[in-house]
């Protein structure tokens, strides 16, 4: 696993390609995000958007399941915040996505020698390299031995 001390600003990682597919993103809007852009495709013709769009936790949840295929091999103890999170493009079944990842800020903990604390700029990315969901991510990663 890597460690904070492995860990440098400026590290970048990319993703494989996934699709999203319709059914799944339906599914889970009508359990968990049921409003009608969302989860009913003919209301959704009404739209702004004129379609279906991806919920905003719909879309995070693909970013985080390809990020940990990236940044899996951290040894992250947890997430603490997320700041400047955005939705800056609506997610639609069809597109091809990608996450990416950038550590943007390392610090010692104050409180605990065992660990370190590492910004990272999150992304999901379309297939026309359009940003779907960002965040910072503030996150916990322990050292190879306390300082």
């Amino acid at each position: 696993m890597k460690k904070f001390e492995d860990l440098k600003v400026g590290l970048t990682n990319k993703s494989r390609t996934s699709v999203v597919e319709l059914e799944e993103m339906l599914d889970w809007a009508k359990k968990y995000d049921p409003q009608w852009f969302h989860a009913d495709p003919e209301a959704a013709k009404t739209s702004i958007f004129g379609e279906i769009i991806s919920s905003g936790i719909y879309t995070a949840a693909l970013w985080r399941k390809l990020d940990h295929e990236i940044n899996g091999d951290i040894d992250f103890i947890c997430g603490v915040a997320w700041k400047e999170t955005r939705w800056p493009n609506a997610l639609r079944a069809g597109d091809i996505i990608y996450a990416s990842s950038e550590v943007i800020e390392k610090r010692d903990s104050k409180t605990h020698k065992d660990r370190g604390i590492i910004t990272f700029r999150y992304g999901l990315h379309n297939q026309h390299n359009q940003l779907v969901f960002s965040c910072d991510s503030i996150n916990l990663i322990r050292r190879h031995s306390p300082s």
